[in-house]
């Protein structure tokens, strides 16, 4: 078969896998999200509020159902389906009508939390506009579990593609994508939240890398950085400075080694160092501009859990005093179950076999821990705020093997008869 047909074949694949959880993936921030897109798809406070409440309690009480379903004291008990509805939608309803008749119906989102945690999720229009089509057409449901599908598919088509632009041989290509799949980037992609998207438009972007670093349609990728870092921006603008301050900082650092060894800089890296550092210098200046929540608003969020307590009078001390409590605890439980740490050193040993790309792979990952620093809670499910950094092995454990892959068989010495039939 044609490598496309087993790139869209993995892809179904994994597809129809995910027809074994159509619900139960939900988390509380989807209902922020997802009232959003309803809210740009015409629908009113109440009318957003019922469509995001209904599916995130069928989700909550799909998941309760299973759960007890294996519950070694609990598996007889009658089916807890219609009582986890009930409970979960007398609850949220109760806050979403005390907020609405407080006086809180300001901007796209339905008021489930207090008004300045909601100002967070409108500020992120980018992923509810692009579930807006999907829940228009084939309902909430179904709208947002074939929106997650697509774009949890396509970050396993962009890794096949920039493994490719390297020449990398196609067998390794599509386990860069089956990688993508079967690791937490997949699985994290699923749920209806922005990190799907964030890795997708952040593999766009390190395609258009790999593109102007081989010297293969270098507008176009430098086309695709820019517009990927100018999309983040409305998905997450964290994710955009991050992702371009990142890039700037890997195309100075080539440079910078290029000139060491008495080459020119080049200009590829120079390009991809400007278009990062004016993206990192535009994402700051524009949420000012648009009086975007700071960062010692994110900083009190943390703290002040959700804003539910008062603010802390000292919250850099207390932030840094949790930043050395969270990594020295991350890393107690990664020397624990090192299948993490292990993937991203095999990753970043196959990256640097390519140096130039390499680095702007490693920065792309890196975003991912940039991410847990700002937000260092443990508590987070399945370590999604670092997944970014499951990039890193995706594409460079593809690499690591590509000499293994292209190594000659070699042949022992007999006569040319022998030969024929040894390669026969």
């Amino acid at each position: 078969m044609r490598p496309r047909t087993w790139v869209l074949l993995l892809a179904a694949v994994f597809a129809l896998l995910q027809l074994a959880n159509v619900t139960g993936r939900d988390t509380p921030d989807t209902k922020n999200y997802l009232s959003y897109a309803l809210s740009l798809s015409g629908a009113g406070k109440r009318g957003a509020a019922a469509g995001a409440i209904e599916h995130y309690c069928a989700s909550r009480a799909s998941s309760a159902k299973r759960a007890q379903s294996v519950h070694v004291v609990h598996f007889h008990r009658a089916d807890p389906t219609a009582r986890h509805l009930a409970g979960c939608r007398e609850r949220e309803w109760r806050r979403v009508e005390t907020r609405l008749e407080a006086g809180q119906t300001g901007g796209h989102t339905v008021p489930f939390m207090p008004e300045r945690f909601m100002r967070i999720f409108e500020v992120r229009p980018g992923y509810p506009a692009f579930l807006v089509p999907f829940v228009t057409v084939l309902g909430v449901t179904w709208g947002v579990w074939t929106a997650s599908v697509l774009v949890a598919a396509a970050g396993g088509v962009l890794a096949f593609l920039i493994l490719r632009t390297l020449s990398v041989p196609v067998p390794l290509a599509l386990t860069g994508q089956a990688l993508y799949y079967v690791l937490p980037c997949g699985a994290t992609a699923m749920r209806p939240m922005t990190e799907g998207l964030l890795m997708a438009l952040t593999l766009t972007a390190v395609l258009g890398c790999a593109l102007v670093v081989r010297g293969r349609r270098e507008r176009a990728g430098l086309a695709l950085v820019a517009g990927s870092l100018a999309l983040l921006f409305t998905v997450k603008h964290s994710q955009a400075l991050f992702l371009g301050s990142s890039l700037a900082v890997a195309g100075a650092a080539i440079a910078l080694r290029r000139r060491r060894r008495g080459r020119a800089p080049g200009r590829d890296v120079l390009r991809l160092a400007g278009i990062g550092l004016g993206a990192a210098l535009a994402t700051v200046v524009l949420a000012r501009l648009l009086h975007y929540p700071s960062e010692s608003e994110s900083l009190q969020d943390l703290l002040a859990d959700h804003f539910a307590r008062p603010d802390r009078a000292r919250p850099w001390p207390e932030f840094l005093q949790l930043q050395g409590n969270f990594w020295t605890e991350w890393t107690r439980r990664q020397l624990r179950e090192p299948l993490f740490v292990t993937a991203l050193a095999a990753g970043a040993w196959g990256a640097l076999r390519r140096p130039a790309f390499g680095a702007f792979l490693l920065a792309a990952a890196a975003t991912g821990v940039l991410t847990q620093i700002g937000h260092p809670d443990i508590g987070i499910w399945g370590g999604r705020l670092i997944v970014l950094a499951w990039l890193l092995p995706v594409v460079g454990i593809p690499l690591l093997l590509e000499p293994v892959v292209r190594a000659p068989v070699a042949l022992p010495a007999q006569g040319h008869a022998d030969r024929a039939r040894a390669i026969s």
